[in-house]
C-alpha cells in the first residue's frame, strides 16, 4: 500500500512540507504524486471526520439492506447507480452475503427515512426487499475513536 495515501487517509491536513519530511521525499515529488492521484481519481476528495453525536439536530443515519434482481446486461451497477442519485443516500456498497446492496442514508427524522425507504427505495424496479437499521451511537469511525474517555463506561474485571 502506498504510504503517501495512508498518511493522507489518516490526516488530510498534512502539509506538503510535513509529508515530505515524513516520507523523506522532495516537496515537488509529493505535490506531483498528489496531483497524479487526484487527476486519476484515486483521491476523490477531502473530508473532515465529524462526531455527529456532539452536533445538535444532526439528524438520523440508517443502514439499509437491499436485496435486488441484477440486470442481465449491467448486473448490480445500474440499480446501484440509480440508488446513488438520491440526495438522502450517502453511500452505496455491493455486498457479499444475505443481501446485495448496503445503503447508508441520512435524514432529519426516523419517519423521514422510513418514508424514503417505503416511497422511493422499496418501489424501485428490481428491489426484492429492504431491511432498515438505525444508527444509535458511533464509537469509532474511519479508525478514529469518537467517544471521550470520561464517557466510556468502566467495568470491573471479575476474577
Amino acid at each position: 500500500m502506498d504510504r503517501l495515501l495512508n498518511l493522507l487517509y489518516e490526516n488530510a491536513k498534512f502539509t506538503v512540507e510535513e509529508l515530505s519530511a515524513i516520507l523523506n521525499d522532495s516537496e515537488d515529488n509529493i505535490k506531483k504524486r498528489i496531483k497524479e492521484y487526484e487527476d486519476s481519481g484515486i483521491i476523490k476528495g477531502y473530508q473532515a471526520l465529524i462526531n455527529w453525536d456532539k452536533v445538535e439536530d444532526a439528524g438520523v443515519t440508517a443502514f439499509i439492506e437491499l436485496k435486488v434482481v441484477p440486470k442481465k446486461t449491467t448486473g448490480f451497477d445500474e440499480i446501484a447507480s440509480h440508488v446513488s442519485m438520491f440526495d438522502e443516500v450517502e453511500s452505496v456498497y455491493l455486498m457479499a452475503g444475505s443481501y446485495d446492496l448496503s445503503v447508508v442514508v441520512k435524514g432529519k427524522t426516523i419517519q423521514e427515512i422510513a418514508m424514503f425507504v417505503s416511497k422511493k427505495l422499496s418501489t424501485m424496479d428490481g428491489v426484492i426487499s429492504t431491511a432498515t437499521h438505525f444508527l444509535l451511537t458511533k464509537y469509532k469511525d474511519n479508525g478514529i475513536i469518537l467517544n471521550d474517555e470520561e464517557h466510556v463506561e468502566k467495568r470491573s474485571m471479575i476474577l
